[in-house]
């Protein structure tokens, strides 16, 4: 796992259960490695305070699958943030085979903040909405 201002990166082996009944990775496993790597940089960049005070859920996922992963690869999902609109926050996501660094695919999401106590999309901190989006997209 690599972190840094504007990258982060998931080491992810492939899992016996990943593979489909065509030998290779399941597309619905690469989406949740998609959703893996965004979990795993806000556990990683957010202070503890703000983890406590937003979920984040998904509203939309775009993807675009490039290459299979097989059996006993590694994939390298690197995320970053893109634009906030409001309470949406865009994040992309490249998934990559350790071994080669060919792409398998490459993935565009967005995110909604979550109040956990009402379970309602909320309002984030100007820390928040600096570290986790490159800026206010025009609405």
């Amino acid at each position: 796992m690599v972190a840094d201002p504007e990258h982060f990166e998931l080491r992810i082996p492939v899992q016996p259960t990943d593979i489909d009944q065509l030998g290779h990775v399941n597309n619905v496993v690469y989406l949740r490695w998609v959703q893996d790597a965004a979990v795993a940089h806000w556990r990683d960049a957010a202070p503890k305070g703000d983890q406590e005070k937003l979920l984040w859920v998904v509203v939309r996922h775009e993807i675009d699958y490039q290459r299979p992963a097989r059996p006993n690869d590694v994939i390298l999902a690197r995320t970053w943030v893109g634009e906030a609109i409001d309470r949406l926050f865009e994040r992309h996501t490249e998934l990559r085979r350790e071994s080669d660094g060919k792409p398998l695919a490459r993935a565009r999401t967005l995110w909604c903040p979550i109040d956990p106590t009402t379970g309602r999309p909320t309002d984030v901190s100007p820390e928040v909405r600096a570290r986790f989006s490159v800026g206010d997209a025009p609405a």
